[in-house]
């Protein structure tokens, strides 16, 4: 008797164009952050800005305004059964990842009343994809690709051509200062946010994302509230204008990091990081037309 197996029958060629045009995780990971992470933060620095102008509103007081559009996610978390403040045993890292978080908003909110928009999203983005590349050598056992180092040169090379002139022309006495110091708290804002990407990479239960945007709005509150009032003066905005910046920097930077949040568990931190530089594009475009 004939043991030979028919072979099985091949896929039509419909079905083979499809798998072969279908993009994999880390590309669609890094679409979604190009589209939802990168533009619409390239609007919230301009928007603060605008508001700080209008009527003088405080970093804090705009950080505030924004961890209040956090806190509705409880709602999410509680219908689906979900702890608050996430599992006991990752509780910890949950909390640092939201500081962490916290921290990055801050610093970008201070930068951009003393910097340029355009400048201080440069030098947050390319200082982002600097320590992020440098992080993941240190800390994990995995070397960087030809596109990672790419974007790690580039990046050098960003904060170069920004910074140089930037420092270069400060001016004397207290306006250098706090130029200077815009400069460093943009810096700083990038080192937080690449170590922020690296400690949510590590997070790994069902309702991480909710979870990390809910306790980044708590613990911003936490901390901003009484900062409020012991460095800085509260504000109330009278005109329509703050409060329409307020409203639309608080669903832009919400859609932001529910974006980023997403592409960084498919792609590799440095990438998203390298990728959402479309921030930068954003506000370089908006700070020369306003």
């Amino acid at each position: 008797p004939d043991s030979t197996h028919p072979s099985p029958p091949s896929a039509p060629p419909s079905l083979r164009w499809h798998q072969c045009c279908q993009p994999s995780d880390a590309t669609n990971g890094l679409l979604v952050a190009l589209l939802g992470g990168g533009l619409p933060a390239g609007f919230v620095g301009p928007l603060s800005h605008m508001a700080y102008q209008a009527s003088n509103l405080p970093s804090l007081e705009l950080l505030i305004c924004r961890c209040l559009f956090h806190l509705p996610i409880a709602l999410l978390l509680k219908l689906r059964g979900d702890p608050l403040l996430g599992p006991p045993d990752i509780r910890g890292r949950a909390c640092f990842c939201a500081l962490l978080n916290v921290l990055n908003i801050g610093c970008a909110y201070s930068a951009v009343q003393v910097v340029p928009t355009g400048n201080a999203a440069t030098v947050r983005k390319h200082s982002s994809t600097v320590c992020s590349a440098i992080l993941t050598l240190c800390l994990e056992s995995q070397g960087l690709g030809g596109y990672e180092w790419c974007g790690l040169l580039g990046s050098i090379l960003g904060l170069i051509i920004i910074l140089g002139p930037g420092l270069w022309t400060l001016q004397e006495g207290t306006t250098g200062v706090y130029t200077a110091l815009g400069y460093v708290q943009a810096f700083l804002g990038g080192l937080a946010l690449s170590l922020g990407l690296l400690v949510y990479r590590s997070l790994h239960f069902p309702s991480c994302l909710p979870t990390v945007a809910f306790l980044s709005g708590l613990v911003g509150l936490l901390g901003s509230v009484p900062g409020l009032f012991v460095l800085q003066a509260p504000v109330l905005p009278s005109d329509l204008l703050s409060w329409s910046c307020v409203g639309a920097v608080g669903i832009l930077a919400l859609v932001s990091f529910t974006c980023v949040g997403y592409a960084v568990t498919k792609a590799h931190p440095a990438l998203v990081c390298a990728v959402l530089h479309s921030e930068v594009v954003v506000a370089l475009i908006l700070q020369y037309y306003m």
